[in-house]
C-alpha cells in the first residue's frame, strides 16, 4: 500500500507540509464560498428584491444542495481518468461560475448560479479526500485529515472579515470575483505540484455495474455507512448555524457591526479543535476521541439550550458556547470521515462521491428545516446540536454494537 506521495520521473512533488497545505487550499474554496458571502445578505435582499429575509438562507442551502448531489459523479470519473484531470476540471467550472454568478440581476438567476458554483466545487472536495486516503490509511490519516482541517478552517474564520473588506470599498458582486480570484490560484497550484495520486491497481472503467457494486459496498459495509450518518447529523447542526447565523447576531443580539468578529471569535474554537485532534489521534485512536466528542456536543448543546430559554443569554456567552460547540465539532468531524473511508481503500473515490452525498445532502436539508425555524432567537439552533449529538450517539452505538470508546486492532 502507497504511504506517501508519489513522484513523476524528473519532477518532485510536494513535500508533507505543502501536501496539507495544497489539499486544505482546495477544502477552503468551499469553506470561501459560502462564509465569505454572509455579511452581504442585506445587501444582496435588498439589491436582489428579496421580500422574506429567512429565504437569503437559500443562497448557502442551494450551494450546498449543488455541492451535494455532484459528487456523486465525481468519484467514479477520478477512479477512471485519475484524480489530476477531473480536478482541474472541477476547479475551471468553479472559476467560471463564479464569474456568472456576480453577473445576476435577480434572486431567482443567483440561487441557480450558486447551484452550479456547488456542482463544481464538489470535485475539491471528493478529490480532496480521496488523495488523501490514496497516499495514507488509519491514524496517520486522520492526523493529514486533522491537519488540513486546522489550516483550511482559517478561511471561516477570517471568511467574513473577507466579505465585509469587500463590502467597505465596493458592492457584494465583488465577494464572487474574489472567489474566482483564488480559484483560479488553486488551480495553479494543483496543476503545477500536484501529481496523479490513483494507484494503477484502483482504476476502475464507468461501469454502471461496477459503480452501482461500490455503492452497495459502501451503504452495506456497517462502519462507512455508520459513520457517513454520524458526519451527516453533525452537518445537519452546522448548516443549521451557518445559515442563520447572519440573523442570530443580526437580529437577536444587535451586533451586525460586530458579525466578523464575533463570527472568528466562535470559529476559532473548530480550529483549536484540529490542532488538539492533530496531536492526539495517534496516541487516543479515532474512536474513543470522536465518541468522547459526541457526547460532549450533546450536552453542551442542552446546556446552552437551558440558557437561551432561560432569557439571560448575552452576546458574549453565545459565542463562548458556540466555540465550544465547534471545538467538539471538529474533534469529532476528522475522525468520524476518517472512520467511514477506513474501510473502503479500493474504491475511495466512488466512496468519497457517496459519502459527501449523503453528508452534505442530507446535513443540508437538516440545516435548511432547522434554520427556517428561526424566530429571532438562537433557540431553534442551539437545540438542535442536543437532538443531533444524541442522534450520532446512538448510531455510534448500534455501529460499535454498544462498545463505544473502544480501539480497533490497526485502525483507531
Amino acid at each position: 500500500m502507497q504511504t506517501g506521495i508519489p513522484t513523476q520521473p524528473g519532477r518532485s512533488g510536494p513535500g508533507f507540509r505543502e501536501f496539507v497545505l495544497l489539499i486544505a487550499g482546495l477544502m477552503a474554496m468551499n469553506a470561501l464560498s459560502i462564509d465569505s458571502m454572509l455579511p452581504a445578505f442585506p445587501q444582496i435582499g435588498h439589491a436582489l428584491h428579496v421580500l422574506r429575509e429567512n429565504d437569503l438562507q437559500l443562497i448557502v442551502i442551494i450551494y450546498m444542495l449543488g455541492f451535494g448531489i455532484a459528487q456523486l459523479g465525481y468519484g467514479p470519473l477520478s477512479d477512471r481518468f485519475g484524480r489530476k484531470p477531473v480536478l482541474t476540471a472541477g476547479i475551471l467550472l468553479y472559476v467560471a461560475f463564479s464569474v456568472i454568478v456576480s453577473l445576476s440581476r435577480s434572486f431567482p438567476l443567483l440561487l441557480a448560479g450558486r447551484f452550479c458554483q456547488g456542482v463544481a466545487s464538489a470535485s475539491t472536495r471528493v478529490l480532496a479526500i480521496s488523495i488523501v486516503r490514496d497516499c495514507y490509511s488509519g491514524r496517520t490519516m486522520a492526523r493529514v485529515m486533522s491537519l488540513t482541517f486546522m489550516v483550511f478552517l482559517a478561511v471561516p474564520i477570517l471568511a467574513p472579515s473577507v466579505g465585509q473588506f469587500v463590502l467597505l470599498f465596493a458592492g457584494w458582486r465583488w465577494i464572487f470575483y474574489v472567489l474566482t480570484i483564488f480559484g483560479s490560484v488553486v488551480l495553479v497550484w494543483t496543476g503545477l505540484r500536484l501529481p496523479e495520486t490513483l494507484h494503477p491497481e484502483y482504476r476502475r472503467a464507468i461501469d454502471l455495474r461496477d459503480i452501482a457494486s461500490a455503492f452497495r459496498l459502501a451503504l452495506t459495509q456497517r462502519q462507512a455507512i455508520g459513520y457517513t450518518l454520524i458526519s451527516m447529523l453533525l452537518n445537519g447542526g452546522l448548516m443549521a448555524y451557518v445559515s442563520s447565523v447572519q440573523q442570530i447576531f443580526t437580529d437577536t443580539f444587535h451586533a451586525e457591526r460586530i458579525f466578523p468578529i464575533a463570527f472568528a471569535l466562535a470559529a476559532v474554537g473548530m480550529a483549536i479543535g484540529s490542532l488538539v485532534n492533530a496531536r492526539i489521534v495517534e496516541a487516543w485512536g479515532m474512536r474513543r476521541i470522536s465518541h468522547s466528542a459526541i457526547i460532549g456536543f450533546a450536552v453542551v448543546g442542552f446546556v446552552h439550550l437551558a440558557i437561551a430559554l432561560s432569557g439571560r443569554e448575552s452576546l458574549p456567552l453565545f459565542v463562548a458556547m458556540q466555540a465550544m460547540q465547534m471545538f467538539l465539532l471538529a474533534l469529532a468531524t476528522s475522525n468520524v470521515s476518517a472512520l467511514a473511508m477506513e474501510p473502503l481503500a479500493a474504491i475511495a473515490g466512488t466512496a468519497a462521491s457517496l459519502q459527501g452525498f449523503v453528508t452534505t445532502v442530507g446535513g443540508a436539508l437538516i440545516g435548511l428545516a432547522i434554520a427556517q425555524q428561526f424566530d429571532g432567537t438562537a433557540v431553534p439552533t442551539v437545540a438542535s446540536y442536543g437532538v443531533l449529538g444524541l442522534g450520532g450517539l446512538a448510531v455510534a452505538y448500534l455501529v460499535e454494537r454498544g462498545r463505544l470508546f473502544q480501539a480497533h486492532p490497526a485502525t483507531a
